[in-house]
């Protein structure tokens, strides 16, 4: 009698720590889906109020942009954090991209914030004209996560570059002066990737970006301190 009871006990201890488990994930989830929603009131709120400062002219209008556009890249980031609970992320948009113009924004949000990381950040060398197909979001996040983690691992000087790499090929580049890579490229992306270790979560994000974008994530030699770059097609070159 009890031998037979004992297969009906365990089915019924399953049967309830599946459902205590399921429960657990949708109350986790209903947690992440609350949070996105508060979140999104302040950021709109914020875009709100920039948008009401440029009319009144309170504020260079330049800046305005700036500060607009890293709110639109937080904005991206809570799309992907709500999309997750679904395990999807949110999906790439497809548009030319003027690359010089990227490169500027990207140098002027992250300027003024050097200084806190002793290091000073210089726009270098571009490719005029250079026009990408891709998420304009989608590819200054990239590109922040690379600027991000030569400011991490600084301090000094941090050049932001862009150059032909071949005739349908265009290679962003971040330069730093800090102690370089503790390891490769792919080993640090790849540990990132599979929840080793703090270091290379920007650069694992910035890889997955590239490769959506049909290039790739590099890394190249440099006399001191760290060379990465972001490489992508080259949809069309604008002037001579």
């Amino acid at each position: 009698m009890g031998t037979s009871i004992l297969p009906w006990a365990l089915t019924a201890v399953g049967f309830a720590l599946a459902s205590l488990g399921a429960f657990e994930l949708r109350r986790r989830r209903e947690m992440v889906a609350r949070a996105c929603h508060e979140l999104r009131g302040p950021l709109t709120a914020v875009r709100l109020s920039l948008a009401t400062m440029e009319r009144r002219c309170e504020a260079p209008p330049e800046r305005l942009a700036v500060l607009d556009h890293e709110l639109r890249r937080a904005g991206l980031a809570l799309d992907d954090f709500a999309a997750a609970r679904s395990g999807r992320r949110t999906a790439d948009r497809s548009e030319p991209v003027e690359l010089c113009e990227l490169l500027e924004e990207q140098y002027d949000s992250w300027a003024p914030v050097a200084a806190a990381f002793d290091s000073t950040i210089v726009l270098g060398d571009l490719v005029p004209g250079a026009i990408v197909a891709g998420d304009r979001l989608r590819l200054a996040q990239a590109i922040s996560n690379l600027i991000a983690n030569a400011l991490e691992h600084g301090p000094g000087l941090v050049e932001i570059t862009a150059r032909a790499t071949g005739e349908q090929r265009v290679r962003v580049e971040v330069i730093d002066e800090g102690p370089g890579l503790p390891a490769g490229l792919a080993e640090i992306v790849g540990r990132a990737r599979g929840g080793r270790g703090e270091r290379g979560r920007g650069l694992a994000i910035a890889a997955q970006i590239a490769a959506r974008h049909g290039g790739g994530l590099v890394a190249a030699p440099a006399r001191r301190g760290t060379r990465l770059g972001v490489e992508l097609p080259l949809m069309r070159r604008l002037g001579p």
